[in-house]
């Protein structure tokens, strides 16, 4: 959208350096002041105060970073390597979530083995009942519970997991949880979308990416923090080269002349000037023209959802939560593998159309279609155009099948 783009060629003539205060104060205020903005209209409470990384993968790193420091092993000073004083430690998530989890866990030398995956139930959200059992079972077996994810809007199906359940079992067991709302805390931009984040405000750590479903463009991603000092305190390192920039080191954290060094809060020290794209888009369109854009966006899902619906030939595999409808072409005589094979074939030939784009994901051992609407310019013509491509790759899909089964061998 043009007021993004504005917002990202200003940010690259500037070229700043977005580290602390003193190199850069005009981008540090204006990343507090939007990072506040959109804590506002998604309906977390005052008490987050947000950190700006690139993508939700980095941020699930410094929220692990955050709870495994927390648990008070001393990593920071003294690692992981050689110690016997430390125990396993467990983090959980669903089935359906995101594999940044698994990588933050190979990072941060947790080990993805460490990584339990939660069943989920029939839309795809994770049991609470399973995640105590696990919890529980971990327990008894010696192993130190760290920490559960629980994702709001799964990359597959869009499935919001129940936060107020895992976060009370989360308090019993005194463990972090972290909310990966990296797509689907948008929704709660809607005054009727803000169930999703139902239960956020017990969380330690929320993730939300604006250059998913808020129409800023990559990279831009938010890590709320409940208690950011504990960032400060585990990534703050300032050499003597920084010292004379450095201000946020000479007064009390809270005080009125306190400044945000935004280097403190994580691993990187050169920082882009990435809220000036944001603040553009959130002045341009305002909160009742982001509530628009998502709101249509959810309508065309529907809409997608009942013509595959009404269509005997194709099954929805999955409840339509936000903007991601996925669906599967289920002919009579095909099934198994084949089937799957088949759905493959489909996506393959609309994509090399160049009408649409599409992607296929594995839901219950089933290839299925995946639909996601995010782009400010899609219209209902468009899907409309997108679902005729559908099936006629699907019905020459069909064909060309049956002809090679034909072929002499």
């Amino acid at each position: 959208n043009g007021p993004a783009l504005l917002g990202e060629i200003a940010a690259a003539a500037l070229n700043v350096s977005a580290m602390t205060w003193r190199t850069s104060p005009a981008a540090t205020e204006l990343e507090s002041v939007v990072l506040d903005w959109i804590r506002q209209i998604v309906g977390l409470s005052p008490s987050f105060r947000g950190v700006l990384y690139d993508t939700a993968s980095v941020a699930v790193v410094h929220a692990l970073a955050g709870a495994r420091e927390r648990s008070g092993p001393e990593v920071r000073a003294r690692g992981l390597a050689g110690r016997d004083d430390v125990r396993t430690q467990r983090v959980y998530a669903s089935d359906q979530a995101h594999s940044s989890v698994r990588k933050a866990m190979i990072l941060l030398g947790l080990g993805e083995q460490n990584m339990v995956a939660i069943p989920t139930d029939a839309a795809f959200r994770l049991e609470v009942s399973a995640l105590r059992e696990a919890i529980e079972e971990d327990l008894r077996a010696g192993l130190r519970p760290l920490a559960v994810v629980a994702t709001v809007g799964t990359t597959s199906t869009a499935s919001v997991d129940p936060l107020p359940e895992i976060a009370a079992l989360c308090r019993e067991h005194d463990l972090w949880l972290h909310i990966d709302a990296a797509y689907g805390g948008a929704l709660a931009i809607l005054p009727e979308g803000r169930w999703v984040l139902a239960g956020a405000e017990q969380a330690d750590s929320v993730s939300i990416n604006p250059h998913k479903w808020m129409f800023v463009p990559l990279d831009f991603s938010v890590l709320y923090m409940s208690r950011p000092e504990l960032l400060r305190t585990l990534f703050s390192l300032v050499p003597e080269y920084l010292r004379g920039d450095a201000m946020a080191a000479t007064v009390e954290p809270g005080a009125t002349n306190a400044v945000v060094d935004y280097m403190d809060y994580g691993i990187q020290l050169g920082r882009r000037f990435r809220a000036l794209k944001a603040w553009m888009v959130l002045r341009a369109f305002g909160r009742e023209g982001m509530e628009s854009r998502v709101r249509e966006h959810v309508r065309l899902a529907r809409t997608l959802a009942e013509w595959v619906e009404r269509d005997p030939l194709y099954d929805l595999v999955a409840p339509v939560m936000m903007s991601v409808v996925c669906f599967r072409f289920e002919p009579p005589g095909w099934q198994g593998e084949a089937c799957d094979r088949l759905n493959e074939a489909i996506v393959e030939a609309v994509n090399a159309s160049g009408k649409a784009f599409l992607t296929h994901t594995r839901l219950r051992n089933r290839t299925v279609m995946r639909v996601g609407i995010g782009n400010v310019l899609t219209t209902e013509q468009h899907l409309a155009r997108l679902w005729s491509c559908v099936k006629i790759a699907a019905e020459r899909a069909c064909e060309s099948d049956r002809v090679s089964s034909r072929a002499p061998r």
